[in-house]
Order: C-alpha cells, then structure tokens, then sequence
C-alpha cells in the first residue's frame, strides 16, 4: 500500500499498483506531514508530522515515539536497528529499537550533541521561518550504515560517520536551503534546494549544480529509479504555486549531469512528493493528485485531500510492503 502525508495527517491508498479502483482512507490525524519513509531491517513505516514521530506495521494503527521534540521534520532508519529524529528546531535524536518499544512508544531518545557543535550551528536561520532552522532530512544508506547524513533548513548538509556522534559539514558547493536528500549510493548524494538541484558522487564533498538553464530553480523533491533522477522543481516557494504563471516542472535526470523536462497530465501542479512503486515511480502534487509514470508516459491514479491554506507545501510518499 501507499502511505502518502498531507497538511492534516496521514492516508493510506491501496490499489495504486494495479488495475483496479485506487481506494483512499485517511488513518491519522498528525497535522502537516513532512516525511514518511520505510526503511530496510526496520519494520512498518515511519511518519514525521508537526504533532510527533509516528510509526505503523499496517498503515492504519499509528503509534506516537515521543521525541522530546514536539515537530518532527525527518526520520532516518539505519539497519543495525537505530532510528533518528530531525526536528525543529534542529536536533537530532536517535534511539535504538525493538518490538516492544515500537509497540507502545516508548523509546529511549537521546540527543546527538555533537550535532550542536557543528561550526556553521549559530548560522542556521531564515527570517520568514522565525529565526528558527530544522532538520529537514536524514539518511542512512544501508551500504554504509555508520554513516548519517542530514540537510537542514537552512543550514546545508551535514555529514556523519560514527552513527551521529561526530559530524562534519559538507555545505560548499551547495545552497544551504535544503529541502530533500536523496542517496542515489553511498556516496551519492542529490539535494533539492531552494536554489537549484545538487549531485555530489563523494559523500558531499563536492557538488555539482544539475538544473543549469532552466527558471525553475526551487526544488522540492527528488528521487531516482533504474538510473534515472526524478526531480521537481517551481520558479518560487509555495506561497506562489496556484497563480495563474507559476509554471513548475518535473524533471528527468539521466546522464547524471543534466535535466531533461517530463510532460504529464498535470503541468500546473508542483510535484512535492516522489517514490517508487513496484518498479513505477509516483509522484503527488501540492493539489493532491497522485501520477504514474516513468519513461513510458504518465497517468493520474488518484487524489487525497490537502486541506489547508496554501495546499500541500509536501505530500510525502512511500510503499509499504503487507
């Protein structure tokens, strides 16, 4: 099933991966979702909201992990078992699981600090988000699980390689406005940003700029399947999308230097989520619609609902296997 987040919490949709009618059933409420992400060697699925951390082995009963941190912007999960937290304002937290404490959430959290130590850490702020910066993705590649990478907004990506005790900065090269991470290998890295779309293939200690030539310069989100990197970006931030010339964009990116753009049913839609579906890569707009598609051509499967006053600023998605 799909498990995709809205402004006002959490919907499970089945269907989408086959011939029949999507069905759509909303499971929680969680206020706006941010992140929702399986992980392999952890079970059921992770959802980060502004209310709390919240976890399902089925996509319908959700169980609050108490993060000491109210709003919980990321979620990262390493193999060897360890769960982290990125929140707002930016911490990290990590516990280590096991069956009961996912059950009843009741997790031993505790704070990476080294993550404070960072030089850049007084730096990260933007005046429209109060002053206030948040971690706004984590991840753990399974090929390399000791080592955490986190973006923050705004404060740049950050990079760690003994399970977050420890971090070092790899923000040159790529704008700090972070929005998603995504790891295409271990080393490999991609960025959407508020100012352009980033590759780094050396754990972020180089980036190369992807989206030159193009005025869609504010990225959203980004993600990759059978080599290629789907990513979607806007001319400005939400509060723009639904004018009447917002004109956004998906983009393909398949020589891992250049963007290609992507026709599909719904142009004046920015895509603001992205995952892979048994093999088909989906996306799901800031109005709600959920596409299909890869290089054979896209189609809309479904919708859900994104209440709210600027609609769907994210409708994260990800598939979890029952």
């Amino acid at each position: 099933m799909l498990i995709v987040g809205s402004d006002d919490g959490l919907y499970r949709v089945t269907g989408i991966d086959g011939p029949g009618p999507v069905d759509v059933t909303k499971e929680r409420d969680a206020g706006r979702a941010w992140r929702v992400r399986t992980f392999n060697g952890l079970p059921g699925a992770f959802a980060a909201t502004d209310t709390g951390l919240y976890h399902s082995t089925d996509g319908r009963a959700w169980t609050d992990l108490d993060v000491p941190q109210e709003r919980v912007y990321a979620v990262g999960g390493s193999p060897d078992g360890t769960l982290y937290a990125g929140t707002r304002p930016a911490h990290v937290y990590a516990a280590s699981l096991d069956d009961e404490g996912l059950s009843d959430g009741r997790l031993d959290w505790r704070e990476l600090d080294g993550f404070q130590e960072l030089p850049s850490r007084s730096e990260w702020r933007l005046p429209r988000h109060e002053e206030i910066a948040q971690v706004r993705d984590l991840h753990v590649h399974p090929a390399a699980p000791d080592r955490v990478v986190a973006g923050v907004e705004v404060g740049g990506v950050h990079v760690s390689r003994d399970s977050g005790e420890t971090w070092t900065e790899r923000r040159d090269g790529v704008d700090d406005d972070v929005h998603e991470l995504h790891f295409v290998g271990p080393e490999e890295f991609v960025a959407a940003t508020g100012h352009g779309l980033f590759r780094s293939t050396d754990a972020g200690r180089s980036w190369t700029h992807l989206d030159g030539g193009y005025d869609q310069q504010y990225f959203r989100a980004v993600a990759s399947h059978d080599g290629v990197i789907y990513a979607a970006g806007a001319l400005a931030n939400s509060s723009t999308w639904n004018d009447a010339d917002a004109d956004p964009a998906l983009f393909a990116c398949r020589d891992g230097e250049s963007l290609d753009p992507v026709d599909h049913p719904r142009p004046d839609e920015t895509v603001t989520g992205l995952t892979v579906v048994e093999g088909v890569v989906v996306a799901g707009t800031h109005r709600g619609t959920l596409l299909v598609g890869g290089d054979d051509g896209w189609s809309v499967a479904g919708s859900v609902p994104v209440p709210g006053e600027v609609t769907g600023r994210y409708t994260p998605l990800t598939w979890l296997n029952r």
